[in-house]
């Protein structure tokens, strides 16, 4: 309705501009929508963009959906995301830049709905994105198969079409998850992990008809989309942020493979360990003249801090040993190695941890200098130069001179002689590398008996030192396809030298008749009890009712009439008591309480 007279053709033609009134009337109608009727205010748009063809290009589908979530009221928002994951798998088969167009239109309502009501569908919305991640690169693989078998085909645009999918799902992956609350964000890390392919797991994702080129495909996008999920956050503990079930998959050998597989999960690892933004502050590899001058933020150790080095600690260790030994190792990746080591200083050190990260050093420096895996001359100047990076790092951030001028000294008297071992150096497009290394050159490299003198005299206890670090060893490696410490040295032991002068005792049992006859016995008894557990659940599925319960009731009578005569003795105790206890839950203690001769010595033991 229109107040009053137009006051000229031109006003009246403005005012009744299409487009303009169109969109006015969308938004009114949207917002009078409620949660019972908002299909009939979405699906027509769905189906007015599939008519017309407006999701290749989709501009005109982002500012409808924009207009929708900007209109409806927000706790309805999660019901226009559904409807948007909906139509997604309705249209899969379509091509690649259809799909690549839904999946931006997604994006812009996840944006919108951030912070608000999307909670009922978050699992959802992760689910179906990473199975069409997964349907995209079945797509892209199929179609390089088909190229393969018929020359004339060409596929390249189609591909590149799949990674346009690809890098739309992982970019609102990223953004829906970044923008969840720390709890539901840890719950999304476990889930994504959940779904990556790895050795020895049980995976949702089946790779099995994947081969070795569509697994390494999946890793990399969900590794990537857990990075973008992981960006910014903070928890309050280490053991939060890496727990086992997470942990476990995310430093498993079979993402050791291959070089970018490797940076994704050093970076996922910087985005949860670093929790006070200091990585950027040590983004690249060099010798650090001056720590302080970076201004490295940092807080004591906590208790749980500790416990989870403990505890995972030797994982971490590991991982970065196992990712110093691989051939295919770049510059990013010994940037990456140094940033590992370096924020597992600043956030989780305490003197224990300082101990062992200087095992470590020392042991990927005698991988360069022996050599045992045969790693080009690039890779063993690179461990080498990561060491001294690290080292200096390290020494000046417990600031121990006597530590901090033998790395020193060391670090001169390489820019001299041995420049190759220095990341300035080594990093460079064009760098002579040495043929060889030669073991004996000792002033190019850090000594342990050195640094042990050094911090013995700061009140460290040193005596670890002198046990050389050696990777534990997982059930894992045995199973993994590329080339593993198994082969070499299997067990670390930890013995300290000059503890004991005793002779060292023979564990192994020597295998005679009596022992292979208790082993078989011992089986013997366990069959025994598995059949009686099988008998037992047989007879509560195929009992009548009526036999339990009787015989349930009399079991309970018995205890009740036993319990009645404890109680009795407890009030009128006879006068000699056999020995004194205090009975708890599940456990016994000998102090306070009499216990006397009773005609029920199994419930006494009970």
């Amino acid at each position: 309705s229109r107040i009053g007279p137009l006051s000229s053709p031109t006003a009246g033609v403005k005012e009744e501009n299409p487009s303009v009134l169109a969109e006015n009337c969308f938004r009114e109608l949207l917002g009078r929508a409620t949660y019972g009727n908002m299909n009939n205010a979405v699906r027509p748009v769905f189906a007015h963009l599939d008519h017309h063809r407006l999701w290749d290009p989709n501009e005109f589908a982002v500012s409808c959906f924009k207009i929708i979530m900007y209109s409806i009221q927000a706790q309805y928002s999660h019901h226009v995301i559904q409807e948007i994951l909906g139509h997604l798998d309705v249209r899969k088969r379509d091509s690649p830049r259809v799909r690549a167009g839904i999946v931006q239109v997604l994006l812009e309502a996840v944006a919108i709905a951030a912070k608000g009501s999307i909670g009922p569908t978050v699992l959802e919305v992760f689910n179906t994105l990473l199975k069409h991640l997964r349907i995209s690169v079945d797509f892209e693989l199929g179609d390089r198969r088909s190229s393969s078998e018929s020359v004339t085909l060409s596929t390249s645009s189609k591909d590149s079409d799949e990674r346009i999918v690809q890098n739309a799902i992982i970019q609102t992956i990223g953004f829906f998850g970044s923008n969840l609350p720390d709890y539901q964000r840890s719950e999304i890390m476990m889930f994504i992990m959940s779904k990556v392919p790895v050795l020895g797991t049980s995976q949702s994702l089946d790779p099995s008809d994947l081969g070795d080129l569509g697994t390494r495909r999946i890793q990399i996008m969900l590794l990537r989309s857990l990075l973008m999920v992981t960006s910014g956050y903070k928890a309050t503990t280490i053991s939060n942020a890496l727990p086992s079930p997470f942990l476990d998959p995310l430093l498993s050998p079979s993402l050791m493979e291959d070089s970018e597989l490797r940076q994704l999960v050093l970076e996922v690892l910087h985005n949860l360990i670093d929790r006070h933004d200091n990585r950027a502050k040590l983004r690249g590899i060099r010798i650090i003249p001056d720590v302080s001058d970076l201004k490295i933020k940092r807080e004591k150790i906590s208790r749980q801090d500790v416990s989870f080095m403990k505890k995972h600690g030797q994982q971490l260790y590991r991982h970065i040993f196992l990712g110093c030994k691989e051939e295919d190792n770049v510059q990013k990746n010994f940037e990456l190695l140094f940033t590992s080591l370096a924020l597992t200083t600043i956030e989780l050190a305490n003197e224990e941890v300082v101990i062992d990260l200087i095992r470590l050093a020392i042991a990927l420096q005698d991988i360069a200098i022996i050599n045992e895996d045969n790693l080009p001359m690039f890779n063993r100047c690179g461990v080498m130069a990561l060491v001294a990076a690290y080292l200096n790092f390290l020494s000046q951030m417990i600031a121990v001179p006597a530590f901090c001028q033998h790395v020193s000294k060391v670090i001169e008297t390489r820019s001299v002689e041995a420049a190759y071992f220095l990341p300035e150096t080594i990093f460079k497009d064009k760098c002579n590398l040495p043929k060889s290394l030669e073991k004996d050159e000792k002033e190019l490299f850090f000594l342990t008996n050195k640094i042990a003198e050094s911090l013995g005299g700061s009140g460290y206890n040193v005596e670890r030192l002198s046990v050389p670090y050696v990777p534990q060893v997982t059930d894992e490696d045995r199973l993994s396809r590329r080339k593993s410490i198994v082969d070499t040295v299997s067990i670390q032991v930890d013995i300290l030298s000059g503890n004991s002068t005793e002779d060292k005792v023979d564990n192994t049992e020597e295998i005679t008749f009596e022992a292979l006859k208790k082993a078989i016995d011992n089986n013997g008894l366990e069959e025994q009890e598995k059949e009686k557990r099988r008998l037992v659940i047989e007879k509560f599925q195929k009992a009548p009712f009526e036999e339990i319960a009787a015989q349930c009731e009399t079991k309970a009578n018995l205890l009740h009439d036993r319990l009645a005569q404890i109680l009795e003795l407890t009030i009128r105790p006879p006068p000699s008591p056999s020995g004194t206890m205090t009975i708890t839950a599940g456990h016994a203690h000998y102090h306070s309480v009499p216990v006397y001769e009773m005609k029920f010595p199994d419930l006494c033991v009970y």
